[in-house]
Protein backbone atom coordinates (compact mmCIF):
# COMPACT_ATOMS: atom_id res chain seq x y z
CA UNK A 1 0.00 0.00 0.00
CA UNK A 2 1.34 3.32 -1.15
CA UNK A 3 0.01 5.88 1.61
CA UNK A 4 1.37 9.04 -0.21
CA UNK A 5 -0.49 7.70 -3.16
CA UNK A 6 -3.70 7.42 -1.57
CA UNK A 7 -2.95 11.07 0.90
CA UNK A 8 -2.21 12.58 -2.42
CA UNK A 9 -5.77 11.11 -4.24
CA UNK A 10 -7.70 12.21 -0.87
CA UNK A 11 -5.89 16.22 -0.93
CA UNK A 12 -7.45 15.91 -4.85
CA UNK A 13 -10.76 15.08 -4.01
CA UNK A 14 -10.64 17.77 -0.91
CA UNK A 15 -10.53 20.23 -3.40
CA UNK A 16 -13.96 19.38 -5.10
CA UNK A 17 -15.26 19.79 -1.54
CA UNK A 18 -18.40 21.88 -1.10
CA UNK A 19 -18.69 23.09 2.11
CA UNK A 20 -20.24 26.85 2.12
CA UNK A 21 -21.05 26.84 5.66
CA UNK A 22 -18.63 25.08 7.30
CA UNK A 23 -15.47 26.07 5.44
CA UNK A 24 -13.83 23.16 6.26
CA UNK A 25 -12.92 20.67 3.13
CA UNK A 26 -12.19 17.11 3.60
CA UNK A 27 -11.00 14.60 1.27
CA UNK A 28 -10.83 11.05 1.26
CA UNK A 29 -9.45 7.84 -1.12
CA UNK A 30 -10.39 4.43 -0.61
CA UNK A 31 -8.34 1.61 -1.55
CA UNK A 32 -9.83 -1.75 -2.38
CA UNK A 33 -8.97 -5.25 -2.62
CA UNK A 34 -8.51 -4.72 -6.28
CA UNK A 35 -6.20 -2.13 -6.12
CA UNK A 36 -8.40 0.35 -7.23
CA UNK A 37 -8.83 4.08 -5.52
CA UNK A 38 -11.86 5.76 -5.37
CA UNK A 39 -12.49 9.11 -3.98
CA UNK A 40 -14.91 11.46 -2.24
CA UNK A 41 -15.14 14.99 -0.18
CA UNK A 42 -17.45 16.28 1.36
CA UNK A 43 -20.74 17.87 0.67
CA UNK A 44 -22.77 20.27 2.58
CA UNK A 45 -26.56 21.07 2.73
CA UNK A 46 -27.84 23.92 4.00
CA UNK A 47 -30.46 21.57 5.95
CA UNK A 48 -27.44 19.94 7.56
CA UNK A 49 -28.39 16.69 8.35
CA UNK A 50 -27.95 15.86 4.79
CA UNK A 51 -24.74 16.51 4.66
CA UNK A 52 -22.52 14.13 3.28
CA UNK A 53 -18.80 13.14 4.93
CA UNK A 54 -15.93 12.59 2.14
CA UNK A 55 -15.26 8.84 3.54
CA UNK A 56 -18.93 7.88 3.06
CA UNK A 57 -18.68 9.16 -0.24
CA UNK A 58 -15.45 7.44 -1.30
CA UNK A 59 -17.10 4.12 0.27
CA UNK A 60 -20.93 4.78 -1.93
CA UNK A 61 -17.88 5.33 -4.65
CA UNK A 62 -16.54 2.47 -4.11
CA UNK A 63 -19.88 0.04 -4.08
CA UNK A 64 -21.39 1.48 -6.88
CA UNK A 65 -19.18 0.66 -8.66
CA UNK A 66 -19.22 -3.26 -7.59
CA UNK A 67 -16.07 -3.03 -4.78
CA UNK A 68 -16.46 -4.05 -1.50
CA UNK A 69 -13.12 -5.38 0.20
CA UNK A 70 -11.82 -2.09 1.20
CA UNK A 71 -7.82 -2.82 2.75
CA UNK A 72 -7.64 1.34 3.75
CA UNK A 73 -9.22 4.99 3.20
CA UNK A 74 -7.46 8.00 3.49
CA UNK A 75 -8.71 10.87 5.31
CA UNK A 76 -7.49 14.62 4.97
CA UNK A 77 -8.61 17.83 6.07
CA UNK A 78 -8.35 21.27 6.25
CA UNK A 79 -6.86 21.38 10.04
CA UNK A 80 -3.97 21.44 12.46
CA UNK A 81 -4.81 18.17 14.05
CA UNK A 82 -5.55 14.73 12.42
CA UNK A 83 -8.82 14.54 10.01
CA UNK A 84 -10.64 11.50 12.21
CA UNK A 85 -13.73 10.19 10.78
CA UNK A 86 -17.11 10.77 12.19
CA UNK A 87 -19.24 8.13 14.06
CA UNK A 88 -21.46 7.72 11.20
CA UNK A 89 -18.29 7.34 9.35
CA UNK A 90 -16.76 4.65 11.48
CA UNK A 91 -19.54 2.81 11.97
CA UNK A 92 -19.82 2.27 7.61
CA UNK A 93 -16.66 1.59 7.32
CA UNK A 94 -16.72 -0.88 9.71
CA UNK A 95 -19.42 -2.63 7.66
CA UNK A 96 -17.13 -3.89 5.33
CA UNK A 97 -14.28 -5.13 7.85
CA UNK A 98 -12.47 -4.52 10.98
CA UNK A 99 -8.74 -4.75 9.55
CA UNK A 100 -9.73 -1.54 7.18
CA UNK A 101 -7.05 0.69 7.84
CA UNK A 102 -7.64 4.06 8.50
CA UNK A 103 -4.86 6.91 7.21
CA UNK A 104 -5.59 10.08 9.32
CA UNK A 105 -3.82 13.18 8.10
CA UNK A 106 -3.65 16.77 8.75
CA UNK A 107 -3.23 19.40 6.09
CA UNK A 108 0.60 18.96 5.95
CA UNK A 109 0.01 15.38 5.32
CA UNK A 110 1.32 14.46 8.74
CA UNK A 111 -0.48 10.84 9.23
CA UNK A 112 -1.05 8.45 11.89
CA UNK A 113 -2.53 4.92 10.92
CA UNK A 114 -5.18 2.37 12.69
CA UNK A 115 -7.57 -0.17 11.95
CA UNK A 116 -11.56 0.58 12.05
CA UNK A 117 -11.72 -1.58 14.94
CA UNK A 118 -9.62 0.58 17.05
CA UNK A 119 -11.44 3.55 16.33
CA UNK A 120 -14.64 1.89 16.99
CA UNK A 121 -13.85 -0.59 18.95
CA UNK A 122 -18.06 -1.95 19.61
CA UNK A 123 -19.07 -1.12 16.65
CA UNK A 124 -22.87 -2.36 15.83
CA UNK A 125 -23.16 -5.43 13.99
CA UNK A 126 -26.29 -8.18 13.07
CA UNK A 127 -23.69 -9.97 13.26
CA UNK A 128 -25.44 -12.07 10.21
CA UNK A 129 -23.85 -14.05 7.29
CA UNK A 130 -23.99 -13.76 4.24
Amino acid sequence: MDISRLLEEAQGAKAKAYAPYSGFHVGAALLTGTNRVFTGCNIENASFGLTVCAERVAVYNAVSSGEKDFQALAVIGDGEDYCRPCGACRQVLAEFGGDILIIMANKEKQYEVKPIFELLPEGFNFNLKF
